[in-house]
């Protein structure tokens, strides 16, 4: 009976870890969906003061929309 409950504590044990690895993952996909438009506007600001081209004034949703069927990040430039 001991071994039995022991596999089903060891079961029980990895689905927590794989829970747990499910929102540490999603938790990190909302963080940068809230704040890609600012990370991208700071990563604007450094290119522009280094010398790089002026950042764009869109946000990210806006760019992805401007994108058409086959067509690159490339080819908006």
């Amino acid at each position: 009976m001991k071994i039995k409950n022991r596999k089903a504590q060891k079961g029980q044990a990895i689905i927590e870890y794989v829970v747990l690895i499910v929102v540490v993952v999603l938790t990190a996909l909302l963080a940068l969906t809230a704040f890609s438009d600012r990370v991208r506007d700071m990563i604007g600001g450094v290119t522009t003061i280094l010398g790089g081209e002026e950042a764009s004034s869109k946000s990210s949703s806006e760019i992805l929309q401007d994108l058409q069927p086959g067509q690159s990040m490339d080819d908006l430039k």
